[in-house]
C-alpha cells in the first residue's frame, strides 16, 4: 500500500499549522491520516514528541514514522485512538470517486462516492476526542460537497489555496 506523498494540500496545511502553533499553546496533538508525517514533523518544532500522536490507516505509513521515532498508532479514523486532544488535524481523502484512478491511490485521495463520506464519518466521531477547548482543522477541496458538513457541524474557513481546477480549504471546527 503506497503512502500518500506530500503535495499542495500537505504544504498548505503545514504552513497553516506552523503559523497556528506559533501563537497557540496546546499540550496534545493528533495528526489523523498522517501519511508521511508532514504535519507531525511541523508540530515537532513546537511540541515535545510525547505530545504528538500520528495516526494512519496505512500500516506502511505507521512503520515509516516509527523508524523516525514518532509516537504512532494504526487506526481507521478514531477506531484505536486512546484519548482526547487539544488539536486534531485531518488531511482527509476528499475527492469524489473517480473509477479511472488506480485502486492503490484511492485510499489516500478518495473520500467516497461524493467525496464527503469519510469527512462526515470523521466529524461524527471527532467531538468525543476533543478536550473542552479543543480545535479541529480539516482540509478538503472545493470539489467536496459541504452542505452535509455544514449541517453536521458549523465551521469557518481559515486558509485556502487555488490549484488547477479546484481550491483547497482548511476548515476550523471547535
Amino acid at each position: 500500500m503506497e503512502i500518500y506523498q506530500p503535495s499542495d494540500d500537505s504544504h498548505l496545511f503545514a504552513n497553516f499549522l506552523k503559523k497556528y502553533l506559533k501563537f497557540h499553546k496546546i499540550t496534545s496533538y493528533l495528526d489523523l491520516g498522517t501519511g508521511t508525517g508532514t504535519l507531525s514533523k511541523t508540530a515537532l518544532k513546537f511540541l515535545p514528541p510525547k505530545n504528538i500522536l500520528a495516526s494512519d490507516i496505512n500500516p506502511n505509513a505507521i512503520k515509516a514514522l516509527q523508524k523516525e521515532k514518532f509516537q504512532t498508532i494504526q487506526s481507521n479514523l478514531f477506531q484505536n485512538i486512546p484519548s482526547k486532544f487539544d488539536l486534531i488535524t485531518f488531511n482527509a481523502p476528499y475527492l469524489p470517486l473517480d473509477p479511472r484512478e488506480p485502486k492503490s491511490s484511492q485510499l489516500a485521495t478518495t473520500g467516497g462516492k461524493h467525496g464527503d463520506e469519510i469527512t462526515l464519518k470523521f466529524l461524527k466521531q471527532a467531538k468525543q476526542y476533543l478536550t473542552p477547548n479543543g480545535k479541529i482543522f480539516l482540509l478538503i477541496s472545493s470539489l467536496t460537497p459541504t452542505d452535509k458538513i455544514k449541517k453536521l457541524w458549523p465551521y469557518k474557513v481559515v486558509a485556502r489555496k487555488k490549484i488547477f481546477m479546484e481550491e483547497l480549504l482548511i476548515l476550523e471546527f471547535n
